[in-house]
């Protein structure tokens, strides 16, 4: 379908500009890292020099990668991507409430080669090289706009400075709950008693909000079972890259969330006929953290 419209564009380009004598169609199909994207030829390049700009003005379509629907393919982070193609519908970039991974969308906006918007990512270092919001900044800015005598300025940058050392993530962390589970086996003897593999840890599972997963557990999250979810919205499908339940209660330690609920339950997998072989059973724990 996406290849047969762009052999359709290319035979009814006229005369005109470079975008009205396009070889690319007025709709264009993108798969990014699996997610499909539908957007239109002007959005992508509507900012001259980057990446974007370059495949679709000095490329034909048959010189870029396509998946088996035909579609143009970008191995690029998915979810960042809406973003990106925010950014490049007008020019501005409108970011949620909660987003941790601006870091990552600057490094996206690098590789597109958006130099504006890789820019307002970065973040700014003050004075006394401590990273510092852009609206502490602007803040500080403003009042010094309305304040022109030397004590009303000594106090303009001692705030500047105790909100630049002041860590962002604390004041922008919102309360709310994580559903730390894993399934288990363990065995118990003949003589009721547990062997050593009393616990054997194969997945622990994460659950609750999205933008609270990925604060607390950041890179050591595979979203891979539920990738693309949007931050605001809630999973019961992500689980950890290590098997360590004491590890995971550090991390949700560590950002200010307690345990306040758990609950197990244990069935027997297998059991034999001969009294001397063990139990072997199968258990399922739940644990609740909250942040008020």
């Amino acid at each position: 379908m996406a290849l047969a419209d762009a052999e359709r564009a290319v035979s009814s380009c006229g005369g005109g500009d470079s975008l009205s004598c396009s070889p690319f169609s007025e709709i264009i199909e993108l798969n990014v890292g699996g997610q499909v994207y539908v957007t239109r030829y002007k959005t992508l390049v509507a900012v001259p020099d980057s990446l974007l700009w370059n495949m679709f003005t000095k490329k034909s379509p048959k010189d870029l990668a396509r998946d088996s629907k035909g579609r143009f393919f970008l191995d690029r982070d998915g979810f960042l991507f809406r973003y990106i193609l925010d950014y490049l519908r007008d020019l501005n970039l409108v970011l949620p409430d909660y987003f941790p991974e601006k870091s990552r969308l600057q490094r996206e906006a690098d590789f597109f080669q958006l130099r504006d918007l890789a820019k307002r990512l970065s973040p700014r270092v003050s004075k006394d090289n401590s990273l510092s919001e852009e609206i502490i900044q602007s803040d500080t800015e403003e009042g010094a706009q309305q304040c022109g005598s030397s004590v009303c300025m000594e106090t303009l940058r001692a705030m500047s400075v105790s909100g630049a050392m002041r860590s962002p993530s604390l004041d922008s962390r919102k309360s709310g709950y994580i559903t730390i589970g894993y399934r288990g086996s363990y065995t118990i003897g003949r003589d009721i008693q547990t062997d050593a593999k009393f616990r054997r840890v194969a997945r622990i599972t994460v659950c609750g909000k999205t933008s609270l997963a990925k604060e607390v557990f950041g890179d050591t999250l595979n979203e891979s079972r539920d990738p693309d979810r949007p931050p605001e919205r809630y999973t019961s499908r992500y689980y950890l890259k290590y098997n360590f339940l004491e590890q995971a209660f550090d991390k949700l330690t560590e950002v200010g969330f307690h345990m306040v609920a758990c609950s197990s339950t244990g069935t027997c997998a297998y059991t034999s006929n001969d009294p001397n072989e063990d139990k072997i059973w199968t258990s399922y724990t739940e644990y609740v953290f909250c942040r008020d």
